[in-house]
């Protein structure tokens, strides 16, 4: 990472000279552009939380998980290209001298960096709590969603802008380091003397939060239960701390963290994903969703579709639901029997619309965004108890699970979808009823939890799916019953994978080009990232 120097959202205030004041000096008279410039720490706030999603300042434009997950995205089989042999869709790494996968780094180190050190320092000064323990909550979601992105990344010598050149530290301890900052995070929202205030809170946290700061507690504590459970392999995973923090995350949809959008008639923010920003035009769902939400999938031969499909994806002319499979494109399908785009264009558009008005779900202009539900939050706690061999908490949570994402999906996303295909009480009574659905707790398995938090976190949760199918290794067999966990999920195989892979599946991302691989080379080669298929080593989190 190259040396950089400290940079705040907020640009310098101009300095007046006084008349008469012909003797003062140059360096009084103007402050050093590069200079810690102090200004309201509400200020720094709203764009520290764009870059949970997609960041547009001068800080840095498209740093965020929505520019990554595009490609993590097919690395998942949320989406694959409609044309043959994408490098992302063969699982392919990043080549060349490319930033390319490098939006979480960015996020990270720039886009946040600084302004959130000194938006926590200033906070402690200024005894705002509130702002800290936020600051600290995100810092701990950040550093969680770089590790698991890039695996060994600068821990220690992160943000001393008087080094050179950085070293690198190992996945275990940023997990240590994620702990220990969602602890701080909580003392800090629990605190209420100083110049703690909800109404000052909401000034910086407009499109977060709201200024609640339960709500970031809740989010803190969330992160705590994704944290103790990466380590689902490991002989030390303690399944009674997932479900132990996930009781104290969201438990409802109203405790959601959600981030929003201004969606000022062109001139406000939107998601990266909408048809005003035009990104994902040639993107499609994939055979692996189709099949998981029309009966096709073989966990859940269904005589009907589930009744969330058109919420999630999309369906073709006939209202059949069908997606393309990785690195074959529209190979057997047309635009008669492909799926819509996720724009609502025919399956062989790439171009984006006007408007979203004929969008659906997080693919509209300004969407609610998750990024932790209290759903996520129901799956965490039933695979846990079914990997402690708690059949009746596993089944509960499990159910609890599907119905949250049953009233998020009516609750956030219901307006955009055709009156004819809204969820009813009776369709979704129907859906929860079927066995394969729904089985008895002695029948559930771990198939169950994991095709269904899948479908919960289609479209917005890619890098927690991405964990969970690294943990599973994309195609580990369930103990209780031989079969595939992900059930039906086939990784690209043969010539179908990417070149430099070498026959294996990707596990990270190599760290952004344009600081590691020009300013850190001998770190990088520590690490073995200057090998092409780099981006299969396996992670830390998912070896035993």
């Amino acid at each position: 990472m190259k040396k950089i120097f400290p940079k705040i959202l907020i640009a310098p205030a101009m300095v007046v000279l006084l008349l008469g004041s012909c003797a003062k000096k140059i360096d009084e008279a103007y402050i050093n552009p590069n200079a810690t410039v102090r200004v309201p720490i509400e200020t720094l706030l709203p764009n520290i939380i764009a870059n949970m999603v997609i960041s547009y300042t001068a800080q840095g434009t498209n740093y965020g998980p929505q520019n990554d997950g595009i490609n993590v995205g097919r690395y998942v089989q949320f989406w694959a290209a409609n044309t043959t042999n994408n490098q992302y869709d063969r699982m392919g790494g990043v080549t060349g001298a490319s930033d390319v996968m490098g939006s979480i780094w960015a996020m990270h180190y720039y886009g946040m960096g600084q302004n959130l050190n000194k938006m926590i320092e200033w906070g402690i000064e200024e005894e705002k709590w509130d702002y800290v323990g936020v600051g600290l909550a995100i810092r701990a979601w950040s550093w969680l969603m770089l590790t698991d992105m890039y695996g060994e990344v600068i821990l220690k010598d992160a943000f001393n802008t008087s080094l050179l050149t950085f070293k690198y530290d190992t996945q275990e301890e940023v997990y240590e380091e994620v702990k220990r900052l969602c602890r701080e995070a909580i003392i800090n929202l629990n605190r209420t003397d100083g110049n703690v205030s909800q109404a000052n809170l909401a000034l910086g946290d407009a499109y977060g939060n709201g200024g609640d700061v339960e709500k970031w507690e809740k989010f803190a504590n969330a992160v705590m239960a994704r944290t103790f459970h990466r380590i689902s392999n490991k002989p030390n995973y303690q399944p009674d701390s997932v479900i132990h923090y996930a009781n104290l995350a969201m438990q409802t949809n109203a405790d959601n963290t959600n981030i929003t959008w201004s969606n000022d008639n062109g001139t406000g923010t939107y998601s990266y994903f909408a048809p005003f920003r035009g990104n994902i035009g040639t993107l499609r769902q994939t055979k692996f969703i189709a099949d998981l939400m029309s009966g096709l999938n073989t966990a859940i031969p269904l005589d009907e579709a589930d009744p969330r499909a058109p919420y999630i994806i999309r369906e073709n002319p006939a209202g059949e639901f069908r997606g393309v499979r990785p690195t074959k494109g529209a190979d057997g399908l047309t635009a008669t029997t492909g799926p819509a785009n996720f724009w609502g264009g025919s399956f062989t558009t790439t171009t984006a619309p006007g408007t979203d008005a004929d969008a659906r779900y997080v693919f509209t202009n300004a969407p609610v965004w998750p990024i932790a539900t209290a759903s996520e939050m129901a799956f965490l706690k039933a695979e846990a108890h079914l990997l402690m061999g708690n059949e009746g908490p596993a089944h509960t949570e499990y159910l609890r699970g599907i119905n949250l994402n049953f009233d998020q999906l009516i609750s956030d996303y219901e307006a955009h979808v055709p009156g004819a295909l809204h969820i009813t009480q009776t369709t979704r009574d129907n859906y929860l009823a079927d066995p394969d659905v729904s089985p008895t707790p002695a029948q559930l398995t771990l198939s169950h939890i994991m095709l269904q938090k899948f479908i919960a976190m289609y479209g917005w949760g890619i890098f927690e799916t991405w964990v969970d199918l690294r943990r599973y290794h994309y195609t580990d067999l369930d103990p209780a019953n031989g079969l595939q966990v992900y059930r039906d999920f086939t990784p690209p195989q043969g010539t179908e994978l990417f070149p430099d892979n070498n026959g294996k599946l990707v596990y990270r991302s190599k760290p952004r080009y344009n600081s590691e691989y020009i300013y850190n080379v001998g770190e990088l080669e520590r690490i073995g990232a200057m090998a092409l298929d780099y981006h299969t080593k396996i992670q830390w989190f998912a070896q035993p």
